[in-house]
């Protein structure tokens, strides 16, 4: 069984549940690198290597999700007859009609743009130019592409550009995403190094909004496997009897 009353339990053999905690892990991960107290505390280095590790994660997580999305008919016969034999999942497939699809594919272009820039910002002695090109210009990048896959994941939910359906999950899930991207773009867009001074443009805001965007990222990724329990639990419900 999934939930044990209310209770974070181990399944790593579902999908919905890997892909869920790879995120809430890359979230941790950038939410303590943006943690002033850590970061204060521990070396430059190691903060440089937690965004790194947290990255990787997030790349993870959105291959994860991806699948999830390409294989999403497989998945739910899996969830209807478990015992059955199935078909493997596939791992790459084309799906261009699919606003779901391009979400994801979105999302994990954007998970690359941050390994990239958590990479080169453990390099030190770097000039404000090679920053703004190797570390900045990532970040900006990887922001521009989480924020278009939150709004392609809203999209997909309401049928439209926007909505509002409180008692949704999904509906919680994608807002709580776009709200984390937003505070990414934020952080991102105070990141830029000014020439002038070699500093951020604005350091507070830049962490900040690292920390926020990670923290809403973690609570979406906690909501998915709360999704994810109600699915499997409607599906193993018994179905009423249709009376004549």
């Amino acid at each position: 069984m999934w939930r044990r009353r209310g209770r974070l339990t181990w399944a790593p053999r579902d999908i919905g549940w890997r892909t869920a905690m790879l995120f809430m892990i890359g979230s941790a991960c950038f939410a303590l690198g943006a943690f002033p107290p850590f970061a204060a505390w521990v070396p430059t280095a190691v903060v440089g290597i937690v965004f790194f590790v947290g990255s990787l994660f997030f790349t993870t997580a959105g291959y994860s999700q991806y699948l999830q999305s390409i294989n999403k008919e497989l998945l739910a016969e899996r969830l209807a007859a478990p015992e059955a034999p199935t078909r493997r999942l596939r791992l790459f497939a084309l799906q261009p009609r699919r606003v779901d699809w391009w979400a994801c594919v979105v999302q994990s272009i954007g998970t690359l743009w941050f390994n990239i820039n958590t990479f080169a910002a453990m390099h030190e002695g770097l000039t404000v130019h090679q920053q703004n090109v190797h570390i900045w210009a990532p970040d900006y990048i990887g922001s521009l592409c989480f924020l278009f896959a939150s709004q392609l994941a809203l999209w997909e939910v309401c049928g439209r550009p926007v909505c509002i359906c409180r008692g949704d999950t999904d509906w919680w899930i994608a807002v709580i995403n776009m709200l984390g991207s937003i505070w990414f773009m934020i952080s991102a867009t105070a990141a830029f190094v000014l020439p002038s001074t070699n500093s951020l443009l604005d350091s507070a805001k830049a962490n900040s909004g690292t920390f926020f965007g990670a923290v809403c990222f973690f609570w979406a990724a906690r909501l998915l496997i709360k999704e994810t329990e109600e699915e499997e639990a409607a599906a193993r419900a018994p179905m009423s009897p249709v009376l004549p």
